[in-house]
């Protein structure tokens, strides 16, 4: 079972060493969300009985790619994934040239978490359609493949064209989100799928039964990574259960479930509090996997 850190939410200022404890404590992976900018969204956030977000306008977003940048540069071994990056939400040739940028810096240690994202507000900013994201991500997703690959496309209206600098390794793409779309477009195109909430074994078992109903059709027999946040408490042995059902990889922020003393020793959202707990967790959860 595979561990990542989720760092959603993180001041901007605190990743570069998040991601130097993150590995030295033994985390995988290590994510961060994506998003424009905050406004009085008319779209209703789809994971909140309110449908209202869960920040604010003071939260920071910081670029998923520049902050990749920024950690790769301190670490050695640690990979990073957004969860997820609107990809449909931009152009693919900034989405192409960011993201293999972003896999050549960090010596093949990125993997491509990508999901159609919910807020209309931002596809209107940027000029993309957003009622055709989800046909748009499954036409860009081959062309990406094939651009970080180092080859030559030929695209309707444009002369053959590639970039550089591409990586020397395959880029993951891991697709993002439970709708029947998604899990369909993950077992289509994705080398593995993230979760987009918290699931409780009851809902998750569904989910990937759907996901494995569209594997089979699509003649999916290889390595195939799974990726789900749980509601459970962390503890080796339930992770284990848990990889008995083909997870392969779980997301977890031990400072969300940081001790009344741990929070009254390092203050509420400090870097140290983050950690603190941590290290706590590499000990109590990680080392005995």
């Amino acid at each position: 079972m595979k561990i990542w850190l989720g760092a959603s939410f993180v001041d901007a200022d605190q990743f570069v060493e998040l991601a130097r404890a993150a590995e030295r404590c033994g985390f995988d992976t290590l994510t961060l969300s994506d998003h424009l900018f905050y406004a009085d969204f008319a779209t209703p956030y789809p994971y909140s009985r309110s449908g209202k977000p869960r920040w604010d306008a003071t939260t920071h977003w910081p670029d998923v790619w520049v902050t990749v940048g920024a950690m790769a540069a301190v670490t050695t071994s640690l990979r990073f994934s957004p969860n997820v990056y609107i990809a449909p939400v931009r152009d693919l040739f900034t989405v192409a040239k960011q993201v293999s940028t972003a896999a050549v810096l960090s010596q093949d240690r990125v993997t491509f978490g990508v999901g159609v994202g919910w807020c209309k507000e931002e596809f209107v900013a940027t000029g993309q359609d957003f009622h055709t994201r989800g046909r748009r991500l499954d036409a860009m997703l081959p062309v990406l493949r094939s651009l970080w690959a180092g080859e030559t496309v030929a695209l309707d209206g444009l002369p053959p064209l590639s970039i550089s600098p591409t990586p020397s390794q395959r880029i993951p793409v891991y697709v993002g989100g439970d709708s029947e779309a998604a899990l369909r477009r993950a077992a289509r195109a994705g080398d593995g799928w993230i979760g987009n909430r918290i699931y409780t074994e009851e809902q998750l078992d569904p989910v990937l039964d759907t996901l494995r109903r569209h594997l089979d059709e699509n003649g999916r027999t290889g390595p195939f990574d799974i990726i789900a946040p749980l509601a459970v408490l962390p503890d080796a042995d339930v992770y284990r259960r848990f990889a008995a059902k083909g997870v392969t990889g779980t997301l977890a922020a031990p400072w969300w479930l940081a001790t009344p003393e741990e929070k009254a020793r390092y203050g509420e959202g400090t870097l140290e509090l983050k950690i603190a707990t941590m290290e706590r967790f590499a000990e109590e959860v990680i080392a005995k996997l």
